[in-house]
């Protein structure tokens, strides 16, 4: 890369950290609550910093990381995968966490329903884009947390129709939803506070039923 580019990365990627500690006690906060006690898999992982923030909250878990993408000096277990297919049987775990994974994922569905087969519960943090102007918004927002680290930004993000097909394939029901306030400190929360961002608790249909 040259140094023109890198340039305004290192710049960008140095604003991000400002606020990425807030963001992750917050995320933690409110992910918490929707998981099951037991064994998680943290699917797309990163560095473990979400999963290490929800250890601390909720010492009945144990969390394991798979990634496609191996980060230097992660706080948890890391298993690399191909993104497609978890190496575990089924029922592994008592539940997966996929945080701003699905919109990376090639097919959203399929990703999901893989999840559902490794676990009956799926916690889900992701975006919702109702108008141009979010998408917009949600890619500077991915490009700024993700391509420092060299993943794949093809700025799949749901609107609210398409998020309900996804989970419908996958064979899954939401069983909770919520808005995630307070992501970002002002004045970044005037930009990217904008109902953007969601928490989801989904359940196979089997088990949500009863």
């Amino acid at each position: 890369m040259s140094g023109g580019k890198a340039a305004p990365l290192a710049t960008v990627g140095a604003l991000h950290e400002k606020v990425f500690r807030h963001r992750v006690r917050v995320l933690a906060e409110q992910l918490a609550p929707h998981l099951p006690s037991g064994h998680v898999l943290d699917v797309g992982c990163g560095a473990g910093d979400v999963a290490k923030a929800l250890l601390a909250l909720r010492p009945d878990v144990t969390i394991e990381g798979y990634d496609i993408l191996e980060r230097p000096r992660a706080e948890i277990p890391v298993t690399r995968f191909d993104g497609r297919r978890l190496p575990v049987p089924d029922g592994a775990a008592a539940a997966v966490l996929l945080v701003d994974v699905l919109h990376h994922a090639d097919d959203a569905a399929a990703l999901l329903a893989e999840c559902a087969r490794a676990a009956p519960v799926v916690v889900v943090k992701d975006h919702l884009m109702r108008t141009w102007l979010d998408g917009r918004i949600l890619a500077f927002m991915d490009w700024v947390g993700n391509a420092p680290h060299g993943v794949d930004l093809p700025y799949r993000f749901f609107s609210p129709a398409s998020w309900s097909d996804a989970v419908s394939r996958a064979g899954l029901t939401e069983t909770a939803r919520d808005d995630v306030p307070g992501l970002y400190p002002f004045p970044f929360s005037l930009v990217f506070g904008r109902g953007l961002q969601f928490t989801a608790r989904l359940e196979r249909k089997e088990s949500a039923g009863r």
